[in-house]
């Protein structure tokens, strides 16, 4: 088994693909952290659209990856931008998506929470923003998950400062039936929320954000944070009040974050744990036995594959995770909803299949390898 992959620089070079992968094994529920993969959709590749199209859905296929991630003992973060929230699924796409998967989750017994934004808007006062909250936030309540209220485009342009952010926030956590998670997405996965609790200075975004929580830390499951600064996120736990999880969501730094320190660690809400499902339960299931070594020895050496995939423009990290499902065998085809395939080039693909290589991600490497070349050869590279 040996393939030619393209270089940056245009170079082709060969590579010999790892001939046995990695195979963890399911295990008991996890009790030391507790841990949800964003999970992407898969579309429906048969469907006559247009990137400006309603999403066309493979259902099948996106509640079978889901089961997949249960399987492992994982969460499902359902309805994120990991699923191209905001980037190819508009909310009617997204209010089925949610209807569907908490259903599947209750059918197997899957943990499941669920985004919560105002996308089926696209601008407004304060007042409408928050009744677009209100809406979804009832639509994910009846479906027996639990909310995730998102940073929303809409109440980012419309804010006149902190205090819009306190008012809306804070009525939607008055009424909220049960603890939330409260994500704050940095503008590095979507340039549209640049300034969000109310200033672009992270510090004064910080002190409302916390103000947010400490107003009503009983209907407060957590916080999720996606600011890819690890002293940053370390140094917002620390200040979180008892019994308010930190969730880390920084794809780059999360095995240091999740293992923690003397003070206190995060779970994990992450989107790159779409492609290490199997092998982050495994590397959890570790840790839970307090040994951190062995957790660290486990998720470290992930880490290149997760800043390759999120590498800037970051938010089109979707593209990585929908393509590794191909390769692992999760999907029969390579393409996604708006016709993101397009995001990356083909070096950034063929270094994300070596890196996931390395790992053992692949269940079938001969699959994975097969389904390389056939991507090469659409693009002009013999074998």
């Amino acid at each position: 088994m040996t393939i030619r992959l393209p270089g940056v620089g245009g170079e082709l070079r060969t590579y010999v693909p790892r001939t046995e992968p990695l195979a963890p094994t399911a295990g008991a529920p996890f009790t030391s952290r507790t841990v949800f993969s964003a999970a992407h959709v898969v579309a429906d590749p048969y469907a006559d659209t247009t990137p400006d199209s309603p999403a066309a859905v493979d259902w099948d296929a996106t509640l079978a990856f889901r089961r997949h991630l249960w399987s492992h003992g994982l969460g499902v973060a359902e309805a994120m931008d990991t699923a191209q929230r905001g980037m190819g699924l508009d909310w009617a796409g997204a209010a089925e998506l949610i209807r569907r998967s908490a259903a599947e989750a209750k059918a197997v017994g899957g943990r499941i929470a669920c985004g919560v934004g105002t996308d089926q808007i696209a601008g407004g006062t304060p007042a409408e923003v928050r009744a677009a909250y209100e809406e979804q936030l009832a639509l994910v309540e009846e479906s027996g998950a639990q909310a995730i209220l998102m940073a929303s485009r809409a109440l980012a342009a419309a804010a006149a400062g902190p205090e819009d952010y306190l008012e809306v926030y804070g009525h939607l956590l008055r009424q909220a039936t049960e603890p939330v998670i409260l994500h704050w997405l940095g503008p590095m996965f979507d340039p549209a929320l640049e300034g969000y609790w109310g200033s672009s200075d992270l510090d004064a975004a910080t002190d409302t954000f916390l103000e947010v929580i400490a107003a009503h830390p009983d209907k407060v499951d957590g916080i999720k944070v996606s600011l890819l600064d690890a002293r940053r996120e370390i140094e917002l736990r620390r200040r979180l009040p008892q019994g308010v999880r930190c969730y880390t969501g920084d794809d780059f730094n999360y095995p240091e974050l999740i293992a923690g320190d003397e003070k206190g660690f995060s779970h994990a809400l992450l989107g790159i744990f779409d492609p290490l499902g199997p092998l982050a339960a495994q590397a959890v299931r570790v840790l839970d036995t307090g040994d951190v070594k062995g957790f660290r020895e486990l998720l470290d050496p992930t880490v290149d594959l997760s800043r390759h995939l999120f590498q800037p423009p970051t938010r089109f990290y979707k593209t990585g995770v929908v393509f590794l499902a191909w390769l692992a065998g999760h999907q029969g085809h390579f393409t996604m909803v708006g016709g993101l395939q397009s995001a990356r080039s083909l070096p950034h693909l063929a270094k994300a299949y070596e890196l996931a290589d390395g790992l053992g991600l692949f269940p079938k490497p001969e699959l994975a390898e097969a389904r390389m070349k056939t991507l090469l050869s659409l693009y002009g590279v013999s074998q």
